[in-house]
């Protein structure tokens, strides 16, 4: 006879919903993180990324020889060129990060998934949305590793503490987000082994075509803006004006979320509706875009002000440099003031350049006489020894050149007005009045290719003034710090040359 067996209980309707809505624990149920390594492993967006990289680093760093290596804007000196000359690297990020999103967006199609991934219950949207979310995290991280690289350098070298960078930082990553989620859509929309380099080539030409450094006038500034490549860092005072950046967030969002909706359209009609983000977002960010060229930067308000040492004053950006030209600029005070000069200087002050620059003029406007004015890169002051520094301060009688050095890709035009002679002349005459403060004649720092032609002209004028009386040589430097605030005549001549009725 079978023992009677105990009776189970019968479990409760509120029970058993529960247990059915309770999700299945175990190897059964991918977890999120899961699901992201595999598409992390799966997606072109670590070999991108490792490109990325890899790439930006090499041109940035490794080879030299580019605008962002020279001068006090190179990429390493402050966070704000740092930050620039990433952007400027869009020019070939860009393209390469469309043919990733590309590539990837044919992957379905290649394994030949596309009709079986159709008949699962998960959403394509979700599906995609892990795609796009694993590349567009790989492609962030590596623009930010590319920057923070840079950025250790750019504390290393002591450089300007600040966040103004953040908005070109972030413009950047949001870029390479949007065209890679373009790339995606469009190559899931025609999915054909020629749609990968056909969006490459397209997007290399439109930026190389659009970008102000290398087609300046060539399209309507608005137009040239809605690609994120930043022209070559112009000065370090500068920073990107704030609708520039606004209305180019506006754009890539725009950009990226047609991108997106492209990517899980499955009808025409839902295609023709994924290009109304892209449509919105032009709508809103090319009035939003400055239309001229010389608003598309301001000058930073904040980097600019002015740091003291007593009468020495320099700006934000060059604070580190203050303890360098503190004593040399209060000895060239000194020195001008107890030589009896008419109206000596009582401070020395950083200049900062108006912007915009204006057209190119081959001689300077008068300068003001209340100080000595400073250009840490014109003058070849960063770096330099004290003596070099008063020297720089002491040229010209505290004063600064007349003649405007050319710029880095001067026009014809520009060219023919830049009289070499009259440069040569000057610099002769500037080295002159320095060394009769000093007592020593020497080249002056940062003059570059005229330094051997000055010397030629500095020597003879040197021993010339000194064979005068001690009257006469300080009439002359009166004359020529005259001449030099003004920037009339000829300096040279002033120094070596004396009529009758006063200096000339």
């Amino acid at each position: 006879m079978n023992s009677p067996q105990p009776s189970q209980p019968t479990p409760t309707p509120t029970a058993a919903a529960a247990n059915l809505k309770a999700p299945a624990p175990g190897p059964g149920r991918p977890r999120r993180g899961r699901i992201l390594r595999i598409e992390l492993r799966r997606s072109t967006g670590l070999w991108l990324g490792a490109l990325l990289l890899l790439g930006s680093v090499a041109l940035l760093q490794l080879f030299g020889g580019g605008p962002w290596a020279e001068g006090a804007e190179s990429w390493t000196a402050q966070w704000t060129s740092a930050a620039w000359w990433e952007r400027y690297l869009m020019v070939f990020l860009l393209p390469l990060a469309v043919a990733a999103g590309a590539v990837q967006g044919l992957r379905d199609h290649r394994s030949g998934m596309t009709e079986l991934l159709g008949t699962t219950p998960r959403p394509v949207r979700q599906r995609s949305a892990r795609t796009a979310g694993a590349l567009a995290l790989i492609l962030a991280t590596a623009y930010l590793l590319v920057f923070l690289y840079g950025g250790v350098q750019v504390i290393g070298n002591e450089g300007y503490a600040h966040l103004r960078w953040l908005p070109i930082v972030v413009v950047g990553a949001l870029a390479l987000v949007a065209a890679a989620w373009l790339g995606m859509g469009v190559a899931r929309t025609v999915p054909s082994a020629l749609t990968p380099p056909a969006l490459t080539l397209a997007t290399l030409m439109a930026v190389v075509l659009v970008h102000d450094a290398v087609t300046p006038g060539m399209f309507p500034n608005r137009i040239v803006l809605l690609s994120p490549s930043l022209a070559e860092v112009h000065s370090t005072f500068l920073n990107v004006a704030w609708r520039v950046n606004a209305g180019q967030t506006v754009w890539l969002l725009g950009l990226a979320a047609t991108g997106f909706l492209l990517l899980v359209a499955g009808k025409a009609r839902a295609r023709l509706l994924a290009l109304l983000p892209v449509v919105l977002g032009a709508a809103v960010a090319v009035p939003l875009l400055p239309a001229h060229q010389d608003r598309n930067y301001v000058i930073d308000k904040a980097a600019t002000a002015l740091v003291c040492d007593g009468p020495v004053c320099v700006t934000r950006v060059h604070e580190r440099e203050l303890a360098v030209l503190a004593g040399p600029g209060e000895e060239a005070l000194r020195l001008l003031t107890g030589a009896g000069l008419p109206d000596p200087p009582s401070a020395v002050r950083e200049t900062v350049p108006a912007w915009p620059l204006g057209p190119w003029q081959p001689q300077a406007p008068p300068q003001p006489a209340g100080f000595i004015p400073v250009d840490f890169e014109a003058q070849a002051l960063s770096g330099a020894t004290k003596d070099e520094v008063l020297r720089g301060l002491l040229a010209g009688a505290g004063t600064a050149p007349c003649v405007v050095p050319l710029r880095s890709y001067p026009t014809e035009e520009e060219e023919r007005r830049y009289d070499r002679t009259k440069a040569v002349r000057e610099l002769a005459a500037r080295t002159v009045a320095a060394a009769w403060f000093t007592g020593e004649l020497k080249p002056l720092p940062g003059t570059g290719e005229l330094r051997a032609d000055a010397g030629k002209l500095a020597g003879p004028a040197w021993n010339a003034l000194r064979a005068l009386p001690t009257d006469e040589q300080r009439t002359r430097i009166a004359a020529l710090r005259t001449a030099a605030l003004r920037c009339e005549g000829d300096l040279l001549a002033v120094l070596t040359v004396l009529k009758e009725d006063g200096p000339r």
